[in-house]
């Protein structure tokens, strides 16, 4: 990776990453609301009540499925194979060192003189 991230040259293969990272984030906020609606599930005694939350458990259920295949068929998410999965979890934790080590910021950050300022 190179540091010069300003460059669009240096951008190829962001977008992919980008995607599959909103997939993955997606993904992991569907399986908390399967969780919570299933909490609330547990502990509503209403009839109504237990009747809408086990309708947007069942469809929050089936988007994950949804997302899930979807990440699948893509090549960003490896449920049934571990190895493969393993593989792509530490090519994404080598992109994020990258990322991290990537002089973002310059190293003076001394605006005097920038804007209009009184003398002292």
């Amino acid at each position: 990776m190179n540091n010069d991230y300003l460059e669009i040259r240096n951008a190829e293969g962001m977008p992919k990453l980008v995607d599959a990272t909103i997939a993955l984030d997606f993904l992991l906020v569907v399986k908390s609301g399967i969780r919570n609606y299933a909490m609330a599930l547990a502990e509503t005694a209403s009839p109504e009540a237990r009747a809408a939350l086990c309708s947007l458990l069942n469809d929050e259920i089936d988007m994950h499925a949804e997302l899930s295949q979807l990440m699948m068929d893509k090549g960003w998410l490896y449920p049934f194979n571990v190895n493969e999965q393993f593989k792509l979890d530490g090519k994404s934790a080598d992109t994020a060192v990258k990322i991290a080590d990537m002089k973002l910021f310059p190293d003076n950050t001394n605006r005097l003189g920038t804007f209009a300022t009184p003398d002292k």
